[in-house]
């Protein structure tokens, strides 16, 4: 391999995934997804190719016209003792102006959260899928399910014919 990338990264078109959020698709409805680099110190970096990270509790605030995402665990990196990196330490987003101005503005007029759905490398570079959603009701949950529970229904009456 003249490239230096496992076989895991290069099979999926330069795609490999480091952490998932699955719990935000269940309590936030997103609206648009965007996909932006982020702003990594050199432990945390090989910490993410080891596959320590963690979005469940992670978010996106901006802060003086730009865009942190905060409390994103990345786990240290154990040969980095001294050297290492803070594990839920802001970390600064990456993203065209245009698209950082229009996602602020949603923020900050129209009550949406920034919410990381995922984190992956793409070509060698860390990414980090966003999602611009809105909270859901305890309602809002139960018509989800009562949806899923009806496709998963018609799709075994499918199968069975």
């Amino acid at each position: 391999m003249a490239s230096g990338k496992s076989g895991e990264e290069k099979g999926k078109g330069g795609v490999k995934l480091v952490a998932q959020n699955r719990r935000a698709r269940f309590d936030y409805s997103v609206e648009a997804t965007l996909e932006a680099g982020l702003q990594l110190l050199g432990s945390e970096v090989k910490s993410l190719r080891e596959g320590t990270a963690n979005l469940n509790d992670a978010y996106a605030l901006p802060q003086g016209g730009e865009l942190y995402l905060l409390h994103a665990h990345i786990g240290p990196y154990k040969p980095s003792t001294v050297y290492g990196h803070e594990p839920l330490r802001k970390r600064k987003l990456l993203m065209h102006r245009a698209e950082l101005d229009r996602w602020i503005s949603q923020v900050t007029e129209r009550g949406y959260s920034i919410i990381p759905l995922s984190l992956y490398f793409k070509d060698g570079r860390a990414k980090v899928e966003l999602g611009l959603c809105k909270g859901k009701t305890h309602g809002d949950r139960r018509q989800d399910i009562k949806e899923r529970d009806t496709r998963r229904e018609l799709d075994r009456v499918v199968r069975r014919k």
